[in-house]
């Protein structure tokens, strides 16, 4: 590619390019559930610019373009809830999914104070799984949300020291 990958920050000037990359990356997970009504594929900008202004956002990119992102939110118990890890097909299987879930995290504990992270994915989202039992996350829980879907939601516990060298 002869660029490197650099990761910040998301502005409010992301905001359209994290949602048509957003609804690039949900199209696998509509097709391996069968549904298309998910809410990353229906979320407006309006909404996105929302979550962007009341929580964490980091996109990585590759020139100038936005090529994944991540977003979070520290809850008042220290528990970070992370969403909507996307990378762009092209990027993927490259190891920058699990340097933005890094990213999130460092910015989680260091800024936001978080105690825990939790995430959820879908139960054949296997390459999920994979990259989040890779990173130390733990299944804590099931949901099934409709005929095809059963959300698996895992955390893992930020252990002390471990974010403070960075922050």
């Amino acid at each position: 590619m002869g660029m490197s990958v650099t990761i910040s920050a998301a502005t409010e000037q992301d905001a359209e390019h994290i949602l048509k990359l957003q609804y690039l990356c949900y199209q696998a997970e509509a097709e391996l559930y069968g549904d298309y009504g998910i809410e990353p594929l229906t979320q407006s900008l309006a909404d996105l610019r929302a979550e962007l202004a009341r929580g964490h956002a980091l996109v990585a990119r590759l020139g100038g373009e936005v090529v994944a992102s991540v977003r979070a939110t520290v809850e008042q118990d220290g528990t970070a809830r992370i969403a909507k890890l996307i990378v762009h097909p092209r990027m993927q299987h490259h190891g920058l999914g699990g340097r933005l879930l890094d990213a999130i995290e460092l910015r989680c504990a260091a800024e936001g104070g978080a105690k825990r992270f939790r995430l959820f994915t879908g139960h054949r989202s296997e390459s999920n799984l994979r990259l989040y039992r890779s990173r130390g996350y733990a299944p804590v829980g099931t949901e099934q949300v409709g005929p095809r879907l059963t959300v698996v939601t895992l955390e893992k516990e930020c252990a002390p020291g471990d974010y403070a060298a960075s922050a």
